[in-house]
């Protein structure tokens, strides 16, 4: 329902029935794929890092002695840990923050956690909510396990009663940019000058998922994340975009 001014246009559209997002805290549950036929379940899981249950021992370390850290961390606001104690310090910190709101993204079948996610810039009574903090080690890049970590991230915000679940990056970062197409998120723009990263500037890409737009595409992950569409060999027979088309 709209509001008008005295021409006729339009101002605003009201929602008599908004109720703010719902919070979240350490102490949620754990989210755990699942193959959307209900015939086995998907590899991956999210776990709040302060939840008990997933100690500093079950994080694979991805530190500069580890391949490829440096580029993993290239965009991130942190760079990669030195030594061990680092990354424990880190995760001691990481377990007691609600905002950002850090998840582990773990393996089910090695019980390790091979990335993390946060929810981010939680705005519950305008029911904006950020995807951010996102590091992705080796076992998880290009893998189904990632998209369902996305997937997992985008249904629990939205069941929360959240309107918008958003994804910004460095604009120099393409692989960010094509990944947040490839997830659904429209792109809405660039803002210039916006931040200052390791001493240098960020221009930052905005994308989004309204409430609306998942209706739309919350079935294109289940479809996509169905064991179905995966061969012996754990190869996509259909591209997510195309269950989208």
């Amino acid at each position: 329902m709209c509001t008008t001014c005295c021409s006729g246009q339009a101002l605003s559209m009201l929602l008599p029935s908004w109720l703010e997002g719902r919070a979240q805290n350490h102490e949620s549950s754990r989210l755990v794929g699942k193959a959307a036929s209900g015939a086995g379940t998907a590899r991956g899981m999210l776990r709040p890092a302060g939840a008990i249950g997933t100690p500093a021992r079950h994080y694979a370390f991805p530190g500069r002695i580890s391949g490829g850290a440096e580029d993993r961390f290239r965009w991130l606001f942190e760079s990669p840990p030195r030594n061990r104690a680092e990354f424990d310090a880190w995760i001691e910190t990481a377990s007691a923050s609600t905002d950002p709101l850090f998840f582990a993204v773990i393996d089910k079948e090695t019980g390790r956690a091979e990335g993390r996610q946060s929810l981010m810039r939680i705005d519950q009574a305008h029911g904006v909510i950020e995807i951010g903090n996102i590091m992705w080690g080796p076992a998880l890049q290009q893998t189904r396990m990632a998209t369902e970590a996305l997937y997992l991230f985008a249904a629990h915000v939205f069941a929360l009663g959240y309107r918008r679940f958003e994804w910004k990056c460095n604009d120099l970062n393409a692989p960010s940019k094509r990944a947040a197409i490839r997830f659904g998120f429209q792109p809405e723009g660039v803002f210039r000058q916006h931040m200052v990263v390791k001493g240098a500037n960020r221009d930052t890409a905005w994308f989004a998922i309204t409430d609306q737009d998942w209706q739309r595409l919350c079935p294109s992950y289940q479809a996509w994340l169905s064991p179905d569409n995966f061969d012996t060999g754990g190869r996509q027979v259909r591209k997510l975009e195309d269950y989208r088309s």
